[in-house]
């Protein structure tokens, strides 16, 4: 599996972390972020992770800013893509179960390495549970086409 990760300044230690954390696991990882620890955009690196996402040149995305908020709302912005911020690891469980979620989100500056690492396992080793949810998650995917595309 093939793994986006992107990242702003205040994220650069936790993303390199993870990022070799999930290479032992055996992911592939690809990293959209910067590796500077100047001030920078986080915007930048959500859309760039989503836009992989969605276009299918990764299977999922990671994203890590200060605190995982600002970086998942500009990745929710890229159709296709429901992002979650999750600070615990049974959000980032339920997520996956029933809202099919493609990135997740955390923030540097809230949970430290190990938190992060529970996460994103649980996050990983979950599965789409279909049936309702399925149902509800079409339901969210039709508003968005008929917010960008005017579709009725």
């Amino acid at each position: 599996m093939k793994i986006g990760i992107g990242n702003d300044h205040a994220a650069v230690d936790m993303k390199n972390e993870i990022s070799e954390y999930l290479k032992e696991k055996g992911y592939e990882v690809v990293n959209y972020g910067t590796d500077s620890n100047e001030s920078c955009d986080y915007p930048v690196y959500g859309e760039k992770v989503g836009e992989a996402v969605a276009h299918g040149d990764v299977d999922l995305g990671i994203l890590i800013c200060g605190t995982g908020v600002g970086i998942s709302l500009a990745a929710n912005k890229v159709e296709g893509i429901r992002a979650v911020v999750c600070s615990e690891p049974y959000t980032a469980k339920l997520s996956r179960q029933h809202n099919n979620t493609n990135i997740l989100a955390f923030g540097a500056r809230v949970i430290g390495i190990e938190t992060a690492k529970m996460i994103v396992d649980e996050w990983l080793n979950t599965e789409f549970m279909g049936g309702k949810h399925e149902r509800r998650v079409n339901m969210l995917m039709d508003i968005e086409k008929r917010k960008i595309h005017g579709d009725k």
